[in-house]
């Protein structure tokens, strides 16, 4: 499993964009994607045509930033 930073931008009413960052454990950038796409439907409510991804760049879990991400991957490291 490898880390990826999600990039992108949402829209919750459809107008106004907001930008967002998320951190995802996945096994390729394709699966990293769905991730995001799955975290900002269960969590906020907004539909898959209301995100656009703008880039998937995978990190190291020291640069990671999120401390699910981190406490997901600590065994990896070992």
């Amino acid at each position: 499993m490898k880390v990826f930073r999600v990039e992108g931008m949402y829209s919750p009413k459809g107008k106004n964009w907001f930008k967002f960052t998320k951190e995802v454990v996945a096994d390729d950038e394709k699966q990293a994607e769905e991730k995001a796409y799955s975290l900002m439907g269960s969590k906020y409510g907004i539909k898959r045509r209301l995100v656009n991804i703008k880039a998937i760049n995978e990190i190291s879990v020291e640069e990671a930033r999120d401390p699910i991400v981190q406490y997901l991957m600590r065994d990896t490291n070992e």
